[in-house]
């Protein structure tokens, strides 16, 4: 994934411990990681219906003169091609979760744009030509693990502790 892509270490010691022995007796558990990987893209997928970051906050709003150029009213969501490339890739101990996207940084993190070979930025805004030295885009954190996406990788892990490790 080269737009951008997240890594997290579970620090629940209960999941860890439940995870090493599922790897024990699994010994594949690239399954568990897919299941956790499915689950964060779709909390990923919601925070795009919300327009939050992992935290619950709001992501900040759109220049109101951009906003008013939009065909859709969504933040991040003009085609919905950032939401719909969100993906996880599996491993053996390890899930990555992000797009290939080459802007989906910028609006992660945010950024500072400025001109590379002219003097100004040009471009259009609600038909007016804008010329700027620079322009500064916001971070709207949409990657992320979120209280919620704790609670459901808990739930996943211990769910194939339950299956694979009968009592």
């Amino acid at each position: 994934m080269s737009g951008v892509s997240i890594s997290v270490t579970i620090q629940d010691r209960a999941v860890q411990d439940a995870f090493r022995t599922l790897a024990f007796r699994m010994g594949n558990t690239q399954p568990v990681m897919a299941a956790i990987g499915t689950e964060l893209v779709a909390s990923t997928h919601m925070r795009f219906v919300t327009q939050t970051d992992p935290e619950g906050n709001a992501w900040q709003a759109l220049n109101t003169a951009y906003a008013a150029t939009k065909r859709n009213t969504r933040i991040l969501t003009e085609s919905g091609g950032l939401r719909d490339s969100i993906n996880s890739q599996a491993g053996q101990d390890v899930v990555h979760v992000g797009t290939s996207k080459i802007y989906a940084r910028v609006h992660q993190e945010g950024a500072t744009i400025v001109p590379k070979n002219a003097s100004a930025l040009v471009f259009f805004i609600g038909g007016d030509l804008v010329k700027a030295k620079s322009v500064t885009l916001p971070a709207r954190r949409y990657l992320g693990i979120s209280a919620e996406d704790e609670t459901s990788i808990a739930e996943i892990v211990f769910g194939f502790v339950e299956r694979y490790l009968p009592r």
